[in-house]
């Protein structure tokens, strides 16, 4: 009898526990709920490497909460990385600024502490390491594989490059470089993480997975970025 065909990583994982969709959809954030569950079931998927999951791009902590519960299924950990001053978009005067997160003792954004909060309402502290520092130079000091990349910082070429070049080498074979906010229309959104994302695929390093709206899936499998 003919082996069965491994089910593809949207098939077989475990949707989240009603517990952690609701810290999901109570965190500040901007991730949609269906791509919030793509971006679930895939690090599920790498998380069984056994290696670290990291994401670039923390802001309050909302797609943390997914890395790190699968993370915590795996017995690995979720590293995210931010600076926590915002991102261009987000500061004054940008549509997606938000005056509950700013430092009013230095008048600056400071998202650290709705991070810390989002993480403790979810139960998940203790599954994530938290890396306050700028992506590349992060990056730089990273010395070890990880099962999964999640680029979701800064939107302009120069913090999107910076992302994909600082984080996309440490992705072991078989693992995940997951991108978001990738629009191939101008008129949808900004073109720095649509870039980025042609260059992993033209790079022959990854092969995309899958697709939900904005939320690219791709996999480690070949050499060379």
């Amino acid at each position: 009898m003919p082996a069965r065909p491994r089910p593809r990583p949207q098939e077989d994982a475990m949707a989240p526990k009603p517990e952690i969709l609701a810290a999901f959809e109570a965190a500040k954030g901007f991730m949609p709920l269906d791509e919030g569950l793509a971006l679930h079931a895939a690090a599920e998927e790498a998380a069984r490497l056994g290696l670290p999951l990291v994401e670039v791009g923390t802001y309050c902590g909302r797609s943390t909460i997914l890395l790190a519960d699968a993370a915590r299924g795996a017995g690995v950990s979720a590293v995210t990385v931010d600076h926590h001053r915002g991102s261009e978009e987000q500061q004054p005067g940008w549509e997606y600024h938000d005056p509950d997160v700013v430092d009013p003792e230095v008048g600056r954004m400071d998202t650290l502490p709705a991070f810390r909060r989002t993480l403790h309402a979810a139960g998940l502290e203790e599954h994530v390491v938290a890396v306050v520092g700028r992506s590349p130079q992060v990056a730089a000091l990273w010395a070890a594989p990880v099962g999964l990349v999640f680029i979701d910082g800064g939107h302009t070429d120069e913090h999107a490059t910076g992302d994909y070049e600082g984080w996309a080498p440490h992705v072991a074979p078989g693992g995940t470089l997951v991108i978001h906010d990738v629009f191939a229309d101008p008129a949808d959104g900004g073109q720095a993480p649509y870039r980025v994302y042609r260059r992993a695929l033209e790079s022959g390093a990854f092969t995309e997975v899958s697709a939900t709206r904005s939320l690219h899936v791709l996999r480690r499998t070949g050499p060379g970025i």
